[in-house]
Order: structure tokens, then C-alpha cells, then sequence
């Protein structure tokens, strides 16, 4: 069985320090995941990859190592649904878990967004803006999938 871990979607994520705290916290590897490099903590837990410039170098290799044993941050939903599908565990920036149950609405939800915003010259709006409460809900949700993973293990 593979080990556990924590995989980063790391260019847009906006929780890394709270992911490298819950890590440490239960001594789980991180690998922080991105197309350009930045600075993460010195230290035996944390490492960062660095892939090509390509189109979804980052999520291919998020995906290719996605398992049951791994817990998968992203807020991409096409690289959520990958991993799902491989049996990780994928939360969301705001603590929101991606399930086999949840996945395909938010993969439909996401293609019907883009055919809005494709015929809305530019007017409609982003997501809402990060806050302080999906910051606590995603240390939570984070902590608790990895004890629920170590119990498995």
C-alpha cells in the first residue's frame, strides 16, 4: 500500500500554509505541485515539483499519482474529477470535499459556466471572494480526511 499524502494544486491555492501545518501536525508528506517555482517551507515533509510550462503539466502529474492513499487540494473540478475517479480523497480551497456523488454536478455545473461566460463579453463575475470561514472549514475538512485515511491505513 501506498503511502500517505497531500497533493497540491499549488498555483492558485490559497490555503498552503494551513496545508503544511495540519502536515506536519500528522507527520503526512506534501508535495506542492505547480508550474513555476516558489518557496515552501525547508524541511522533510514538504516538497515542491516543478513541471513544464505545458497545458495541465500539473494536473497530469497530480493525476497520475492519485490514489486512495492521497488527499488531493485543488479547485480545479477536471482535475478533481481525475482524481475522484482514482479514488483520492479532494477537497476544495474551501474545505469542500469532491465525491463520487458530488463530481459530476460540479463538472456540468463548470461546463455550463463557461458556455455563460463565453456569450457574456466579459461581464459576468468571478467566484466569491476567499474568507475566513472557508479557511477554517478547510482545515477541518483536511484534518479530518486524514484521520480518517490513517485509520483505514
Amino acid at each position: 500500500m501506498s503511502e500517505l499524502r497531500i497533493l497540491v494544486d499549488a498555483d492558485a491555492c490559497p490555503v498552503k500554509e494551513e496545508i503544511y501545518r495540519v502536515a506536519e501536525r500528522h507527520r503526512v508528506p506534501v508535495s506542492v505541485v505547480s508550474n513555476s517555482p516558489f518557496r515552501v517551507p525547508m524541511g522533510p515533509l514538504v516538497s515542491r515539483v516543478v513541471v513544464s510550462e505545458g497545458f495541465d503539466a500539473a494536473d497530469d502529474w497530480i493525476a497520475e499519482r492519485a490514489d486512495a492513499r492521497s488527499v488531493v487540494v485543488t479547485a480545479d473540478i477536471l482535475l478533481a474529477d481525475r482524481c475522484v475517479k482514482a479514488g483520492a480523497t479532494v477537497l476544495a480551497p474551501t474545505g469542500k470535499p469532491f465525491t463520487h456523488a458530488s463530481i459530476g454536478g460540479a463538472v456540468a455545473t463548470r461546463a455550463i459556466m463557461a458556455d455563460l461566460r463565453a456569450g457574456a463579453d466579459g461581464l459576468t463575475g468571478g467566484p466569491p471572494p476567499f474568507a475566513k470561514t472557508d479557511r477554517s472549514r478547510f482545515l477541518q475538512a483536511l484534518d479530518t480526511a486524514l484521520v480518517k485515511l490513517k485509520r483505514v491505513g
